[in-house]
């Protein structure tokens, strides 16, 4: 499948995109040297390659699920810029 400009310009008005011409021709090309490179794909006899498969193993140890005291109440509302009976004050987002 060749991808030319008539085409781009197609993609471009579905994909609600204002291409000027250089912008086109210049898509153009750069679509169909990707198709190109896709299509020596065909060329790999994939099935005598072995499988290669991506190292399943956690990358580091989790760390064992421990309760711990957190902030107090008091803590977490220090910084914030209003508090009122213990909670952070947002200004009314819904009428």
């Amino acid at each position: 499948m060749a991808i030319d400009r008539a085409e781009v310009g197609r993609i471009a008005r579905l994909a609600c995109l204002d291409l000027d011409d250089p912008a086109i021709d210049s898509l153009a090309r750069d679509l169909e040297a990707i198709l190109q490179h896709v299509t020596l794909l065909d060329e790999v006899d994939a099935a005598r390659d072995e499988a290669v498969l991506p190292d399943l193993e956690p990358a580091a140890a989790l760390r064992q699920d421990a309760v711990r005291p957190s902030l107090s109440q008091e803590r977490a509302l220090q910084n914030a810029p209003e508090a009122a009976q213990g909670f952070f004050r947002i200004p009314r987002v819904l009428d």
